[in-house]
């Protein structure tokens, strides 16, 4: 295997390490000026930079082993995954245009749902928007730890060390530059990951193609890597509803769609952000069943589990040469910093303008990550064998509770209030521990493992385990929300009729105001205030003026 040097490889992580530090710290003291540029940047992306913002949102170093793993088992299950990964994006345009039009001055979608269904819904969404941001900053430095185990070689025993030091300064340069930086350094730095991973794939593509053998006859032999299978038909359902979800649960999306300049940038930039994906991701994808016909990976059952996500990496070390894999571990590089930034200042968005309102200084936003990289790292250095649970977990969490909150946008159910939509999303978790008591006859434990994707996406080709659970997430939490509303309409009728107070369940409620609905109109506007100050003391210097006129007009009558 066509490994660097233990020397060449820590120069080529530090370096790059180095180099992302001072571009960040660079274009931090050049765009962040406010606070409002540390959270939020409205109006100000064309579609060129929402177009690589978005592309840049599932480009982390995760991807090098979650679409080659899954292309392990055919190539009908990575063109689903590919397609479940771009044509949400296409979803964001009308909705980022119904909640600019309802909450202007907002930046993330946590807020909407704080006016609408009011306080607890909005903590209750926002806790759990930050619990899936540190799920998959998780696995990005997961991903990025076996990145760099498969591209240098180093054991996680014997050079343990070695393999935990890149996290932790990756943590540490992203904390600084985005600590000053904020939201407006991680616009730039996803523009530069886009561009990293075009390269990375281009690159990689030629490398592969020069140099790797293909045995024709163990195409012939796994030709049922281009059939379609069970697998694959229950991928069609699954990845998008797991994807779409949880696209809407993190803020990092919200933040760009009000970066956007206008509502033409936003769906040209989703539009080509969703090609650039689907390119990107199959042609990556597609060396996990190059590695199938080269005699790399012989199959998901001759191997052990861990070799399944780290095939394009056994591919291009049995095959390309050694500047291969330090370009490789550039790229990478690059690529996990700029999508570590981007959950940092989404979590930081979040925590600022959920929890404290945006009435915090600026510096107290900034120790937000600091006590992040606190939380994080510890976490981080024991590497998860499997990162594609990881993003599973979270999917599955949002597939439970964001179909209910999603029901905020159609002002046809203004009846409903934060406790259906509560009860919903809680009733959507339940769901799936109910729908694993039934498949499992009746064992807790297997039902309650299914709550954290315990056997995986696929654990084999028979079952309907990962199906079962990812249709049971998102129409029970729809279920529950018309139970839950049916059962406070009943209880209003009889609380009317007992007490005689009025029965207002179906009365229309005022529309929302956008001042009132932003909640943080100061912070975005800040010279609003300055303005009414100013026509305050104007107002105060005419009173004061007109009183001294008539005391002197008095005094005048008294001397006369």
């Amino acid at each position: 295997m066509a490994y660097p040097s233990d020397d060449a490889s820590m120069a080529i992580i530090y370096v790059t390490l180095g180099v992302f530090l001072i571009i960040g710290l660079v274009i931090s003291f050049f765009v962040t000026k406010t606070k409002t540029d540390f959270l939020a940047a409205a109006k100000t992306a064309n579609s060129g930079v929402i177009m690589c913002n978005f592309a840049a949102q599932g480009l982390g170093a995760g991807l090098q082993l979650t679409y080659p793993e899954i292309a392990t088992y055919g190539l009908q299950p990575l063109i689903t995954y590919s397609l479940a990964a771009s044509l949400p994006l296409l979803t964001f345009p009308p909705l980022a245009s119904q909640l600019r039009k309802k909450c202007p001055e907002g930046f993330i979608l946590t807020e909407f749902i704080r006016a609408r269904f009011g306080v607890p819904a909005g903590l209750f969404l926002s806790t759990f928007t930050i619990i899936t941001l540190y799920v998959f900053m998780l696995s990005e430095m997961t991903s990025i730890h076996s990145v760099i185990q498969s591209l240098t070689g180093w054991s996680s025993e014997t050079q343990n060390v070695w393999l935990i030091m890149p996290i932790v300064v990756e943590m540490l340069v992203t904390m600084m530059y985005t600590a000053w930086g904020g939201f407006k350094v991680s616009l730039v730095t996803d523009t530069i990951q886009a561009s990293f991973f075009i390269i990375l794939v281009v690159v990689c593509t030629i490398a592969v193609a020069v140099n790797v053998e293909i045995d024709t006859d163990l195409i012939h032999q796994r030709s049922d890597l281009l059939k379609d299978s069970q697998l694959g038909w229950q991928l069609l359902y699954i990845l998008p509803v797991a994807v779409v979800f949880n696209n809407y649960f993190l803020s990092s999306y919200w933040q760009r769609c009000y970066a956007a300049k206008s509502q033409k940038d936003l769906t040209i930039g989703c539009i080509l952000a969703a090609c650039l994906i689907f390119c990107l991701t199959f042609l990556v994808g597609f060396s996990g069943l190059i590695a199938s016909w080269s005699n790399v990976y012989p199959g998901p059952n001759n191997v052990n589990e861990d070799s399944s996500s780290t095939v394009l990496f056994l591919l291009v070390n049995r095959f390309c040469p050694a500047w291969i894999n330090g370009l490789m571990m550039v790229l990478s590089v690059a690529l996990s910093c700029a999508a570590y930034d981007t959950l940092q200042t989404a979590l930081v968005a979040t925590v600022s303008n959920d929890i404290f309102r945006n009435k915090i200084n600026v510096w107290w936003t900034r120790l937000i990550l600091i006590v992040n990289a606190a939380v994080i790292g510890p976490v981080a250095s024991n590497k998860v064998n499997d990162v594609l649970i990881l993003y599973l977990i979270a999917d599955l969490v949002s597939a439970a509770i964001m179909p209910a909150m999603l029901l905020g946008f159609t002002d046809r159910l203004y009846f409903l209030n934060g406790f259906d939509v509560i009860i919903g999303g809680l009733g959507g978790i339940l769901t799936v521990f109910l729908f694993g008591l039934v498949y499992y006859n009746g064992d807790a434990s297997s039902a309650g493992a299914l709550l954290i994707i315990n056997e995986g996406l696929y654990p084999s080709y028979n079952s309907f385990e990962a199906l079962g659970t990812f249709i049971a997430a998102p129409v029970g939490s729809i279920l529950w929300t018309i139970a839950a509303f049916g059962v406070r309409v009943l209880y209003m009728y009889i609380r009317s009729k007992i007490t005689g107070a009025e029965f207002s369940v179906f009365e229309k409620p005022k529309p929302l105001d956008p001042a009132v609905v932003a909640g943080n109109e100061q912070m975005l506007r800040p010279s609003l205030s300055d303005r009414e100050a100013e026509s305050a003391n104007n107002n105060l210097r005419h009173r004061g003026a007109g009183r001294r006129e008539n005391n002197s007009d008095s005094s005048e009558d008294d001397k006369r």
